[in-house]
Formats: structure tokens, C-alpha cells, sequence
């Protein structure tokens, strides 16, 4: 049974992953991990993250570890207040930051006028401390690795490889430093492996995929133009 999204995270795939290939390997790989949008769909695999962003990396590590008795003990986040204030090691302070705002690639420190406003199980509080409760024990086979992509492990599986897009992914703290690199290590990965990227990306044959369209009332409905290569398509 698929889970919900642990941390909100810029460029998350979760709900658009059920309109991405179905895993055909018993093991999943993200090499740009972020919030792990597809792995969480299906959990129940053996699923390797690997992780750039020291960050996102130390909020998989404490998720990866944590009991649903310490997801419970964790405090809640009083308006006005920032996660400065709580008396908790430093990754349940990046994980309540991710959860306190949405769609950021960096932890905040406090509730956003949003999240305030509409206490859902989106962000940090009553509802998100017990769905992450419920979560923790399902992910505990997960393997984080913090890392560069190409430090992920040479093995046949389902591969969702996601990246900084090229324009969009200024907005992230860590990014490929040579596109043609990355492309070179795409083609060679053994399995089944899938790459994203905007339309108009050149560095693999991209083809259109998908439009993903933002929350209307938060972000104006803007529409992302989803481009997908995978070695299913003979570009191998």
C-alpha cells in the first residue's frame, strides 16, 4: 500500500507517479532522492536513496530510524514560534522545517501563513506527527546513501532518476555539475531505468510526457511540461 509524502519537497513526484512505469525490479534506486515522491508508492521494495543534499539526507536518516514512540514524542510548532525554539536533535528540526511550509528544496524555521491557515495533514502538527507515526516502520529496510548520484550502487533495478532540470533546477542548493556526464551514467544503469526532465531538455531524447498543474489557489495553477526518457524507448 503506497504511503503519503514524509516531507514536502520542491519538484516532488508523488502525485504524479502513478502515471510513470510501474517498477518492474523487487529493488527501486533514486539517485536524486529528494522526497522520494515514486519509492513511496511502493514501500514495500527494497528502495535505495542517494542523496546530495546534506539536508534532505539528514531528514531520511532520522526518518530511516526513528520509532513511531519518538515521531509521537516530537513537539509541535506553536505560531509565531520556529524550530529553533524546540528542544530536538538537529534532523527532527530539518523534518519539522520541511513540514512547516510546502514545496521548498530548504527547511524553514516557522508555520507558514498556509499552514495556519489550513492545519491539514500537509503540514507540521497533530495530523502530519501521526501519519509520519504510522509511516516509520514501513520504510525501515530503506537504505540511504548521502552522496552523488554516480555513488549509488551498480546493481539491476527499477531506476527513478530525477535531477535538478536544467533552468528549474536553479532553485536547488545541489545540482549536476555536467549534464553529458549524467547522461553517459543514465544509459549505462542496468534495469529498468527512467530519467525526467522538462520538455525541451536535450542532453537525453526526452519526449513530452505528462503536464503537472500546481495547486490553483497557492501557486496559480501553473502547468509543468514533464518530459520522461527511458531505455525502453531502444535509446540505451
Amino acid at each position: 500500500m503506497t504511503l503519503r509524502p514524509l516531507f514536502s519537497y520542491y519538484g516532488g513526484k508523488w502525485r504524479a507517479a502513478p502515471r510513470y512505469p510501474a517498477p518492474r525490479y523487487d529493488t527501486i534506486i533514486e539517485p536524486f532522492a529528494g522526497s522520494a515522491g515514486y519509492a513511496l508508492r511502493y514501500p514495500e521494495r527494497n528502495v535505495v536513496l542517494v542523496e546530495k543534499n546534506a539536508k534532505v539526507a539528514a531528514t531520511w536518516r532520522y526518518l530511516l530510524r526513528a520509532t513511531e514512540a519518538e515521531i509521537l514524542a516530537l513537539p509541535l510548532l506553536e505560531a509565531g514560534a520556529t524550530v529553533d525554539d524546540l528542544n530536538v536533535c538537529e534532523e527532527a528540526r530539518y523534518l519539522i522545517g520541511f513540514s512547516v511550509n510546502a514545496a521548498n528544496t530548504c527547511p524553514s524555521k516557522s508555520l507558514s501563513k498556509w499552514a495556519t491557515t489550513y492545519p491539514t495533514a500537509q503540514f507540521w502538527g497533530e495530523k502530519r506527527r501521526v501519519l509520519l507515526s504510522k509511516s516509520v516502520s514501513r520504510i525501515r529496510h530503506w537504505t540511504l546513501i548521502e552522496g552523488d548520484y554516480a555513488d549509488a550502487p551498480d546493481v539491476e533495478a527499477t531506476w527513478f532518476i530525477d535531477p535538478p532540470y536544467i533552468g528549474a533546477g536553479k532553485h536547488y542548493p545541489t545540482q549536476p555539475d555536467d549534464f553529458e556526464a549524467l547522461a553517459v551514467w543514465c544509459r549505462s544503469r542496468r534495469g529498468q531505468v527512467m530519467v525526467c526532465e522538462n520538455v525541451g531538455a536535450t542532453w537525453l531524447p526526452f519526449r513530452p510526457f505528462l503536464k503537472i498543474q500546481a495547486n490553483q489557489s497557492r501557486y496559480g495553477g501553473k502547468v509543468s511540461d514533464e518530459a520522461l526518457w527511458t531505455n525502453d524507448e531502444g535509446g540505451a
